[in-house]
């Protein structure tokens, strides 16, 4: 399984959708990263882990290793896992002020990602960056 954030980066995932001409093709490749998510044990799938704000169920762990945070999230939906794998690629294994300092909006203006989602699918993008960034400030 890929470890998002870890083996594949942030800058990896910008240079792969960079080959791709079209929106569709984008779309397949993002569902193609959130198949290659390891599903989160179900025993992790409680009211505590599910991000507010999404149309879909997202569920979010973190657990620190040292000075690192280490995430693990799951959807029902497929193109939402995408975007988590998207999400984790940026944040994944990274200490709280590399979390708080990475530019996400940059990030996606990169991947041109906001103008392609529904406006529920780019709230629910925020809010699960909000929870690791929230996450990271409470340290």
């Amino acid at each position: 399984m890929t470890q998002f954030g870890i083996e594949t980066t942030s800058e990896d995932i910008v240079d792969a959708l960079s080959f791709f001409d079209t929106w569709e093709d984008r779309y397949k490749y993002i569902i193609d990263l959130g198949k290659e998510l390891p599903p989160l044990d179900e025993s992790e799938r409680t009211e505590a882990n599910l991000v507010r704000g999404c149309q879909s169920q997202v569920w979010l762990t973190s657990r620190k290793e040292g000075e690192r945070y280490l995430f693990e999230a799951d959807s029902d939906a497929f193109i939402v896992k995408g975007l988590l794998a998207v999400v984790l690629a940026a944040y994944n294994g990274k200490t709280a002020e590399q979390i708080l300092d990475f530019d996400i909006e940059a990030y996606f203006q990169q991947l041109n990602l906001m103008k392609h989602l529904s406006m529920t699918r780019g709230n629910g993008l925020k809010a699960m960056v909000k929870r690791i960034q929230d996450t990271a400030a409470a340290g």
